[in-house]
């Protein structure tokens, strides 16, 4: 026999993952790992170590999948393609968790681990980065003045993310989601209006 694991790593993640995303950090035991994962306490910690490792491991999944995602919707402009972003994340009725695991991840920061603590913040700041770089795209070709504040229009871009992942479990439905989108985009300026910074 080989020392390789006799198991699907990738499911066992994903498994995780999904125990994680809808339960949180700290709500999510060994217990509950165990029986989402199909693996035995031993094999757990023999591979992951211990739940936090299996925790860092399935945030970094995560923030990958995230990332495939925002970098994956096309559009004529950059604008076209954050709106394609935005709308994308709309509610479909998929099976997935509600809401945003890196989200809930930093609102229990306080009980995360100090590399689970980093692995959230990192991936929050991985999404911002990628806004802020798709902004600074439509200054350099004119769809955006040279003076766009691109660092609070990152921020209020992603803020709209989360809204739209994690609203609907308060109500809110996807034909108001929709029309939130369309508002929310006006907040794109158009070229050559200058933005007042403090």
């Amino acid at each position: 026999m080989s020392g390789k694991p006799q198991y699907d790593e990738g499911a066992v993640i994903d498994a995780a993952l999904d125990a994680f995303w809808r339960h949180g950090y700290a709500a999510t035991s060994i217990n509950v790992l165990t029986k989402a994962t199909g693996l035995s306490r031993s094999s757990l910690y023999q591979r992951f170590q211990d739940k936090d490792g299996l925790f860092q491991i399935a945030l970094e999944t995560y923030t990958d999948r995230v990332l495939r995602r925002m970098k994956s919707y096309e559009g004529g402009s950059a604008r076209a393609r954050l709106e394609a972003l935005l709308r994308g994340l709309l509610p479909m009725g998929s099976r997935r968790p509600p809401g945003c695991l890196l989200a809930r991840s930093c609102a229990e920061l306080v009980d995360l681990p100090a590399a689970g603590q980093k692995a959230a913040l990192s991936g929050m700041n991985q999404q911002r980065v990628l806004l802020e770089g798709l902004l600074r795209e439509a200054i350099a070709v004119g769809e955006l003045p040279a003076d766009a504040d691109v660092a609070a229009l990152a921020w209020y871009f992603l803020g709209a993310m989360q809204t739209i992942l994690n609203l609907p479990q308060a109500g809110a439905s996807r034909g108001e989601l929709d029309r939130m989108i369309a508002v929310v985009m006006l907040a794109w300026p158009a070229a050559g209006i200058a933005q007042t910074r403090s």
